[in-house]
């Protein structure tokens, strides 16, 4: 199971409480408990979440929900799991025209969220990308599909719940709205060594190591080296020490 960033948007506190335990029990992290549109969107932008549950009804709030899971989506690409007592048919197809990833009705059954939690995060991240015979096609923020080939990678850089791709010769990143994780499982080659939890680097572009930073062809950015990978790192590179 992927564990995720999970932003919370109930007003009512003891259900926001009850989601909070269920997820945080099941290992994902809830980023915030916000009550309002105004606590929302600072806190999508403070601390982007993976995936967020969203009230449809929110009392002493500027905006409903629906407007709420519009405006967070518009500051950071995620999917939105409606929740709602309201049944009513009016409702549904307007909630239906944002495009949620699921809707759920209150009470809420823990077992269904999480398990609604897991496909859609797994349907997300399987829209973000597709393959082709000597790269992938990424979703990138704002910009549609875009082909990366994968050997003329730099490197990964993690940037919160998203991933910038340093690609040669290109000075400006790609960011794609996975997190650096979920990306790194589709770099599976020998070349690709994930430095710290910050970086996946491709060791084919790897030109000169200065103490305990490290440098690559083509891009003048130092990355620093952990202590811990030092190691592991020489071996790969098969670094001969001379007097």
């Amino acid at each position: 199971m992927q564990i995720l960033k999970i932003l919370i948007v109930e007003d009512q506190t003891i259900t926001a409480m009850d989601m909070k335990e269920t997820l945080e029990e099941a290992g994902h992290t809830v980023t915030d408990t916000a009550r309002t549109y105004e606590q929302a969107v600072a806190s999508v932008k403070s601390n982007p979440p993976d995936l967020a549950i969203v009230d449809i009804k929110l009392e002493d709030s500027a905006a409903d929900g629906i407007i709420t899971a519009e405006k967070i989506v518009a500051l950071h690409s995620m999917p939105i799991i409606y929740l709602t007592a309201n049944s009513e048919r009016k409702t549904f197809q307007r909630a239906k025209e944002t495009l949620p990833a699921a809707y759920l009705l209150k009470p809420f059954d823990p077992d269904e969220l999480l398990m609604q939690v897991e496909v859609v995060w797994n349907y997300f991240k399987s829209t973000q990308l597709a393959y082709a015979s000597d790269g992938l096609f990424f979703t990138i923020k704002n910009k549609g599909h875009h082909r990366i080939i994968l050997n003329e990678v730099l490197y990964l850089e993690a940037d919160g719940s998203s991933t910038k791709i340093y690609v040669k010769q290109e000075r400006v990143p790609h960011e794609v709205s996975m997190n650096l994780s979920s990306v790194a499982d589709h770099f599976d080659a020998p070349n690709f060594f994930p430095l710290s939890r910050s970086y996946v680097i491709n060791l084919d572009y790897v030109e000169r190591i200065v103490e305990d930073k490290l440098y690559l062809r083509n891009y003048e950015k130092p990355i620093q080296i952990p202590v811990t990978k030092k190691k592991e790192l020489a071996q790969k590179l098969r670094i001969i020490k001379t007097k």
